[in-house]
């Protein structure tokens, strides 16, 4: 609980700085004092964090739906608008000498050309000592500020307006991508225990499909055409399906119904689902004709095992996986493909001759430089990647949490072909 409550300190005071930054360099530096604009941007300063943290906490905290849809939105997007916003702005302290820098020059040498030399004026020779002293003396001119203070506040609004360009631009590209839908993405997996009969089987694998208080119906729908129009063997669902109860969200959920493969379409719960009723959606997601693998295991006919387990966010309840369970007394001369939400199980996997494991939950990173962030928790972002005789798949998924918005990390539907080896 202390450790909890001295991170929510520090994270609040780091929002704080950022915030203060960035009413610096965008309102402070580009008004006038008093002025009707920087009351205005001093005041979206103030708004927009806190939209930003209602949209972070009213699901949690149980408001209603609609409200949680109210403040989603430029809550959301403002703090991945911030993200870019101070990264430019970041960028944009080493342009600003330079530029400030050249301008300084170039009106010296404008100055220079404009006034002419002054004409020599003959000076009488001083009468005194003393007149002969002031004579010597230099003459000190304060220069008027306004030139250097124009340069300044003109430096200030070019960097300041590109820098939001660019994170505006970059959002809303970003944005587009989420709201677009998910591309198909097609990987082929050799299994060295896969039967000849089972060559070129697919599995369509989508994870992170987030539905929630922004992405709603309509993004389900489009995941369900992707997936469908690929013709898939087999479509898993790795979990973090939703962002909240289904009360709110279950009629978004309801295209699912409409998926469409030879063997069925399965899922496993993700850490989402155990802070929106896991054990509710589990129920739900069978009446939709999804069948979910809770540590269970099925042999496919084509000839290989088909495994599923819990997320580790179940563990709190109790739920956890249990790789025994659904993996423990199978026959391993048969290939085994196993659907797990978090890539961080791949240990579990390996110990039980699991040769492909089907994984979500990274993103990606979705927001560049959140892969970096990413790496630092998780043994694969994103890709294939082998892990001694197990291999691991980790899909970007194909909504987004937080923020509809994905910057470096496009959003996937993947197709993975199994391969036989014996082919």
């Amino acid at each position: 609980m202390v450790a909890f409550v001295l991170f929510l300190v520090v994270a609040l005071a780091l929002l704080g700085a950022v915030h203060w930054y960035v009413w610096r360099r965008l309102v402070r530096d580009v008004t006038a004092p008093g002025g009707r604009a920087r009351r205005v941007g001093t005041a979206l300063v103030v708004v927009l964090p806190l939209l930003s943290l209602a949209a972070l906490v009213s699901g949690r905290a149980g408001v209603p739906f609609a409200v949680q849809q109210v403040v989603a939105w430029p809550g959301f997007l403002w703090l991945a608008l911030l993200l870019y916003v101070v990264l430019a702005l970041v960028v944009g302290e080493a342009v600003r000498p330079v530029l400030t820098r050249v301008l300084a020059r170039r009106a010296a040498v404008a100055a220079s050309v404009a006034v002419p030399a002054p004409t020599p004026v003959p000076v009488p020779a001083p009468e005194s000592a003393r007149e002969a002293e002031a004579a010597t003396e230099p003459v000190v001119v304060a220069e008027a500020p306004a030139s250097e203070v124009s340069r300044r506040l003109f430096v200030s609004r070019v960097v300041g307006g590109a820098a939001v360009a660019v994170a505006a631009g970059t959002v809303a590209n970003g944005a587009y991508g989420v709201l677009r839908g998910p591309r198909v993405k097609r990987v082929t997996v050799p299994l060295a225990k896969l039967p000849r009969a089972a060559h070129g089987y697919r599995i369509a694998v989508v994870s992170d499909i987030h539905l929630g208080p922004i992405l709603g119906r309509a993004h389900s729908q489009r995941i369900v055409d992707t997936i469908n129009a690929t013709q898939p063997d087999l479509i898993a669902v790795v979990g973090d399906l939703v962002d909240g109860s289904v009360a709110d969200l279950g009629s978004a959920a309801e295209p699912l119904a409409r998926l469409r493969a030879r063997h069925g379409s399965f899922f496993v719960t993700g850490n989402h689902e155990y802070f929106s009723g896991a054990d509710a959606w589990v129920d739900h997601v069978r009446e939709l004709g999804l069948r979910p693998l809770r540590n269970e295991r099925l042999e496919i006919a084509a000839g290989f095992d088909l495994a599923g387990v819990d997320d580790v966010a179940g563990e709190s309840e109790g739920r956890g996986p249990d790789f025994g369970r659904a993996l423990g007394d199978r026959d391993r001369s048969r290939a085994a493909v196993l659907l797990a939400h978090q890539p961080i199980v791949i240990d579990d996997a390996v110990a039980h001759g699991v040769d492909l494991q089907l994984s979500g939950h990274t993103h990606g990173g979705q927001l560049w430089p959140g892969n970096f962030l990413a790496e630092l928790a998780n043994p694969t972002v994103a890709g294939l990647e082998r892990y001694g005789d197990t291999q691991l798949y980790v899909s970007r998924g194909a909504g987004a949490w937080g923020p509809p918005v994905r910057v470096g990390a496009p959003s996937d539907v993947t197709v993975v072909q199994l391969a036989s080896k014996q082919a």
